[in-house]
């Protein structure tokens, strides 16, 4: 297992080198890089005078001579070879500094910080949700396989995952945010204006209020797959010969799917549960945050790439390339935990 392991991490290095060098390479053929946006907006001030910035004056009516340029290039550090520079961004990556970003102005590791509580409220809920309510509902599905309760069940969930979580979302603000009908729920933010004000217990319902029209959102069109994914699960092991003999000697329902079928069961669903879990810290919905006004993970990631924000976007895919590969890791190290009969060590 060791060894497994140890090979595992290894080959994340020129996993993690792989990703990084195409997609900085990518962004050095991308048209209207933050040099080239900012030389834009420089000669969209002028109007026959000179206008003061913070690289120097711009004449208008003759655009940015080559100095000014240069300066810019120096400023975004674009004034060095792009091989030099990539080198400089993996070196300083390495320690996980992320440098400062471009449109923001502030610390890419600040930036993300100030957005994940959204995201990881989001995630984590709906990861949560989608786990607490699958499991119990696959397993009754399969009991009751062919019933009228798996057909209904079946056509509610599959109406849900056939319709995208934003239109879900402004149906939802339609119907209970206020727009045609019911003003019950809020339609921004995460808490309230006077949040800071209110008692620890007021505090916690109204960050449950805000969220839950965004959960509902965003949880209702992955229950199906999680559902149906438990429901097949169980149905195979319920038809073995190991159950049938199981219900001969005389055992309960109970006895026979929670101490026999389940720990069975369960493996192709639990074995996705770190990857999930890790993902739901950091993962965000672009449309959801958009709709029900987040700024979150989403939102800042389709900024920066809007904004050609390199540093959001390289130190941000470095850092969630890591996450995901670990996140790998774990899901196939969770095989070996939930069904002992599977081992690495033989592995060459």
């Amino acid at each position: 297992m060791s060894w497994y392991i140890f090979k595992r991490v290894l080959l994340m290095i020129p996993t993690l080198f792989g990703v990084m060098l195409i997609t900085f390479t990518v962004t050095q053929f991308v048209p209207g890089g933050p040099v080239e946006r900012m030389m834009a907006e420089l000669e969209g001030q002028g109007n026959g005078g000179e206008v003061k910035t913070g690289v120097g004056l711009y004449q208008g009516d003759r655009g940015l001579d080559q100095d000014r340029v240069e300066q810019l290039k120096q400023l975004y550090g674009f004034d060095k070879p792009p091989v030099e520079r990539f080198w400089e961004m993996m070196k300083n990556y390495l320690v996980f500094d992320f440098g400062q970003s471009y449109y923001h102005h502030q610390s890419v590791v600040q930036l993300v910080v100030s957005k994940l509580p959204v995201s990881m409220s989001l995630g984590l809920w709906s990861f949560f949700l989608v786990y607490s309510i699958c499991i119990p509902l696959g397993i009754s599905k399969a009991v009751r396989d062919g019933s009228s309760f798996d057909v209904i069940t079946s056509s509610v969930i599959l109406v849900g995952y056939a319709i995208p979580g934003f239109v879900l979302g402004i149906v939802l603000i339609v119907l209970f945010g206020g727009g045609s009908f019911w003003s019950i729920f809020p339609l921004r933010g995460l808490v309230s204006d006077n949040w800071q004000e209110l008692s620890v217990m007021a505090k916690i319902l109204d960050y449950l209020w805000h969220m839950v029209l965004p959960i509902i959102a965003s949880t209702v069109g992955s229950l199906a797959v999680m559902t149906l994914l438990t429901k097949n699960s169980f149905l195979e092991e319920i038809r073995k010969q190991y159950v049938m003999t199981a219900w001969a000697k005389g055992l309960s329902e109970n006895q026979v799917l929670y101490k026999h079928v389940f720990r069975n069961a369960i493996i192709p669903i639990i074995t996705g549960f770190p990857g999930s879990f890790i993902t739901a810290f950091f993962t965000g919905s672009l449309l959801i945050e958009t709709i029900f006004s987040l700024d979150g993970m989403g939102l800042l990631a389709y900024e920066s790439v809007l904004n050609r924000d390199y540093p959001v976007v390289l130190g941000t895919l470095y850092f969630f390339t890591i996450i995901g590969l670990l996140s790998r890791l774990l899901s196939d190290l969770s095989y070996v935990l939930v069904d002992p009969r599977i081992s690495f060590d033989g592995m060459s």
